[in-house]
C-alpha cells in the first residue's frame, strides 16, 4: 500500500509537471508560425496520408487518434496554437496515424483489445464494489476483480510502445523537415519527455495495483 500511494504520488507529480511543461512551451513560438492543424496535415501529408481528417476537440490536452474513425482529435489549444507545444503534440497525435498506416504491430494489438479492456474496466468497477460487501461470502469475487485488472493492465504495458513510438516518429518528423529548429526541438522533445512519463506511471500503478490484490487474494486465510 505504501508503494502505491508513492506511485499515486509521482503520478500527481509528473501530471502537474506536465501541465507546467505545456504551459511554459505553449508560450514559445514556431519560428514558422504553423499552427497545430497545420503542423498536423503537414506531416500526414509528408507521409502520403490522405484518409485520416484533422478536427478540433474539446478539453484540455483531450488530444488523440482515433484509428476508426481516422480522425486525428486536437485540443483547442493544440489545433490552435502556434507554439512548440501545440506542434510537438499534434506531430504525436499524427505518429499514431502513421502507425496505423504502417500496420506497427503494437498499434494494433492494442487497437484488436479495446472492446475487451472497456468490458473488462466496467467488470473491474462492479467487481470491486461486489468483493467489498461480500468478499465473506464469495472470495471468488476477488478473483474476477483480478482477472479484469490483469487484462487493463496488459493495456497500459501495451500502450508504453505506441506511445513511446509515436513520440519518436514525431521528433524525426520535426527534425528532419525543420518544423522546429534549433532550441524548438529540445523543447519539444522535453515536452513529449513529460508525456510518455504519464503513460509508464499509470502502467506502474496498474502493475502495483495487481499485485496487490493477487497477494490479497491468496493471503486471504
Amino acid at each position: 500500500m505504501v508503494l502505491i500511494g508513492a506511485i499515486a504520488l509521482v503520478g500527481f507529480l509528473v501530471q502537474s509537471r506536465l501541465k507546467s511543461k505545456f504551459h511554459k512551451y505553449g508560450q514559445v513560438g514556431l519560428s514558422n508560425g504553423l499552427s497545430g492543424y497545420q503542423v498536423a496535415t503537414a506531416m500526414l501529408n509528408h507521409y502520403g496520408i490522405h484518409n485520416v481528417q484533422v478536427v478540433q476537440g474539446e478539453g484540455f490536452l483531450s488530444d488523440h487518434y482515433n484509428p476508426q474513425t481516422k480522425t486525428v482529435a486536437l485540443s483547442p489549444e493544440v489545433y490552435n496554437g502556434r507554439s512548440v507545444a501545440a506542434a510537438s503534440v499534434a506531430a504525436h497525435e499524427c505518429g499514431h496515424a502513421v502507425q496505423d498506416d504502417t500496420a506497427y504491430s503494437m498499434l494494433r494489438l492494442r487497437s484488436a483489445i479495446v472492446p475487451v479492456v472497456k468490458f473488462a474496466s466496467v467488470v473491474q468497477q462492479w467487481g470491486f464494489l461486489a468483493a467489498m460487501l461480500f468478499f465473506g461470502s464469495f472470495p471468488q469475487l476477488l478473483l474476477i476483480v483480478i482477472i479484469a485488472m490483469a487484462i487493463t493492465t496488459l493495456f497500459s504495458l501495451i500502450t508504453l510502445p505506441v506511445e513511446f513510438d509515436a513520440s519518436r516518429r514525431a521528433l524525426v518528423w520535426l527534425d528532419s523537415t525543420g518544423t522546429t529548429r534549433g532550441m524548438e526541438y529540445d523543447y519539444a522533445k522535453d515536452s513529449l519527455k513529460w508525456a510518455a512519463m504519464t503513460y509508464l506511471v499509470a502502467a506502474l500503478s496498474s502493475v502495483a495495483m495487481l499485485v496487490y490484490f493477487i497477494l490479497s487474494y491468496f493471503g486471504r486465510d
